[in-house]
């Protein structure tokens, strides 16, 4: 079978006054990127949408919803670290407003008590049941860049924890086959050929 891991559109900066989670909406770009990765994947046959309960990813999942007509199964297993945090700032903007935090995030340090090891084992856990409930079938799973890293980190070999190695656009489309006997393989990472014509968002690391 075919996964598609998806990192969600570009969401709003969002900063709460009172602790609360953060969990931002769509941008207006975000909104149109989410609308041009539906219309790119218009074309694949596509079996079943899994998405991440926060709002940026089940924003993004709408459009592919809607073109599909399938529904979307709302997945708490593929949540990024940061969902209880108050605070959400697009890492690009981050990256220019605080870059110490931004270093921090990108290297790994910045999940709180979080140990990168446990957050990658759930993420694992989560995608390969959803791969072993699936056979021989297409799937798109939107997430968090923290949750595609965790995956692919997985399938290349990487350290346990090493879950920031790489840089995943916004509703960047990377993909893993996994055979029914165990093998896992990459097909492509990062693809971004839906988002031609759309504004740049700059540097796209981070959650």
């Amino acid at each position: 079978m075919e996964i598609l891991l998806v990192r969600h559109a570009l969401p709003e900066r969002v900063e709460t006054s009172d602790g609360s989670p953060a969990d931002p909406p769509l941008s207006d770009l975000g909104h149109l990127q989410a609308k041009a990765l539906a219309e790119w994947l218009s074309h694949e046959p596509i079996d079943a949408i899994h998405t991440s309960p926060m709002r940026r990813a089940r924003q993004t999942a709408e459009p592919l919803v809607e073109a599909t007509g399938l529904e979307a199964i709302v997945t708490d297993g593929v949540c990024e670290f940061d969902q209880f945090s108050d605070a959400y700032v697009p890492m690009e903007e981050l990256k220019r407003i605080d870059y110490a935090r931004w270093l921090e995030i990108a290297q790994g340090r910045g999940m709180g008590d979080q140990d990168p090891r446990v957050f990658q084992a759930q993420v694992v856990e989560t995608i390969e049941q959803i791969a072993a409930a699936n056979p021989r079938r297409r799937v798109v799973i939107v997430c968090h860049g923290g949750v595609v890293n965790s995956y692919v980190a997985k399938v290349l070999g990487r350290p346990d924890g090493d879950i920031f190695f790489f840089d995943p656009a916004y509703t960047s489309i990377n993909r893993v086959l996994a055979a029914g006997s165990g093998e896992r393989s990459i097909v492509s990472l990062n693809e971004r050929g839906h988002l031609r014509g759309l504004p740049a968002t700059g540097r796209s690391d981070g959650v």
